[in-house]
């Protein structure tokens, strides 16, 4: 092998494909990862307004990567979850009890980022090659390699496609995608609010979409949270050209009294909403992670867990492989990592998906049988508890690296 050679060559150096790099460098593996972005753009200030509800088992996975103390600080707990029809009675509540911990904690993803990237620079398991066009890619018998727009080729004997959803590597290579547009669009800020959110996030179901504030750590003394909006795309121009006022005037009906006077403290962002999953993962020497194998509605908030589940799975894959000696691109190494996700995966999307069309039923007789639904799961704590660790991300088999 020449210089330039490593185990993975990585597309794609986001949150999962940086992940992916950091835990597989923990295991012994190496890595080039190869970015189109420049790092210090994804990290200047209010670049990015978005933030990530981290699962339990996700957390346990940047804990078991060296991550933890950077981002303890920085991640607001989620220790309850109210879910409601447009405010109506008939609540849902997820609440633990105190000795079972949080359901989750919530991140600017600009913070795990920072974390992730200051990581990954005194890491000498990963090459990290950024503001890079790959303009070639070969899988042969033996390798893989990458070629980059300024000539550089970085070798390796397994590629991973980790671009997100329009991942340019799993066109080339032909995956067929089961896909649907939700003619919605998602509205992203957040918000300065009069009353503290108590750690709670909330999900209000209107007609028109949903309705998510989830909590974040307090700035300077203010409170705060995420805002995740859905619209129907046919609408989203009206909406996205609000000036900020007349948009905090439609939030502020939206909230009612729960968080009193709010503000914007990020950019605006939007973008539209659709459902892909491919069947297959995996061909010869390559590997789909995150939302280049999966891309779904946020209504859950589990997208980014599921691409983390991804990781863990992968990881594990490629060190018990490697103990056996076999190489990192070998076709059972592969195929174990497809037949482990393909289910979890699906389950994952398919629930989220019911979740969005049912409540995405207009009227007042679906929302009065959506609250006798709710209403149903509020008294059953079995299904409050199997809710409560679907929400952790504990259920299924996990990863090593995931079960803390």
């Amino acid at each position: 092998m020449d210089s330039t050679s490593r185990d993975l060559v990585i597309l794609g150096g986001g949150l999962v494909g940086m992940t992916l790099a950091l835990a597989a460098a923990r295991a012994g593996i190496t890595s080039h990862v190869i970015d189109r972005a420049d790092p210090a753009e994804l990290t200047a200030e209010h670049a990015d307004g978005r933030a990530s509800a981290i699962s339990t088992a996700s957390w346990n996975l940047f804990t078991n990567i060296g991550l933890a103390a950077a981002l303890e600080p920085l991640g607001c707990p989620i220790d309850a979850i109210a879910v409601t029809d447009q405010m109506k009675p008939g609540r849902l509540d997820f609440r633990p009890a105190p000795e079972e911990g949080s359901l989750g904690r919530m991140f600017a993803n600009r913070d795990i980022r920072l974390a992730l990237f200051e990581a990954a620079r005194s890491e000498p398991n990963i090459a990290w090659h950024t503001g890079a066009t790959v303009i070639d890619r070969e899988r042969g018998p033996h390798g893989v390699a990458a070629t980059l727009a300024d000539g550089q080729v970085l070798r390796g004997r397994l590629l991973v496609g980790a671009e997100g959803r329009q991942s340019p590597t799993r066109e080339e290579a032909g995956f067929k995608l089961a896909q649907w547009d939700y003619h919605h669009r998602a509205m992203v800020t957040a918000l300065y609010h009069e009353k503290p959110h108590d750690n709670v996030a909330w999900e209000i179901f209107y007609p028109a979409g949903p309705f998510a504030l989830l909590p974040l750590l307090d700035e300077n003394g203010r409170h705060r949270s995420a805002l995740v909006w859905t619209v129907a795309e046919a609408e989203a121009k009206a909406w996205t050209g609000l000036s900020d006022r007349a948009f905090l005037a439609e939030v502020q009906k939206r909230v009612g009294p729960i968080f009193g006077q709010v503000e914007l403290c990020a950019p605006r962002m939007s973008w539209p909403l659709s459902f892909q999953h491919t069947a297959r993962i995996v061909e010869d020497r390559l590997v789909l992670v995150g939302d280049a194998a999966h891309g779904m509605h946020p209504i859950a908030g589990q997208g980014l867990n599921l691409g983390l589940r991804d990781v863990g799975a992968l990881v594990e894959v490629l060190t018990e492989g490697m103990r056996l000696g076999l190489d990192p691109g070998d076709a059972q190494v592969l195929k174990r990592y497809e037949q482990w996700r393909s289910v979890d995966s699906l389950t994952v999307m398919a629930a989220t998906d019911t979740i969005t069309r049912l409540f995405g039923v207009p009227g007042n007789l679906s929302s009065l049988i959506r609250r006798a639904g709710m209403g149903a799961i509020q008294r059953t704590p079995a299904l409050k508890r199997w809710f409560m660790d679907e929400a952790r991300g504990m259920s299924g088999k996990l990863p090593a690296l995931l079960q803390g």
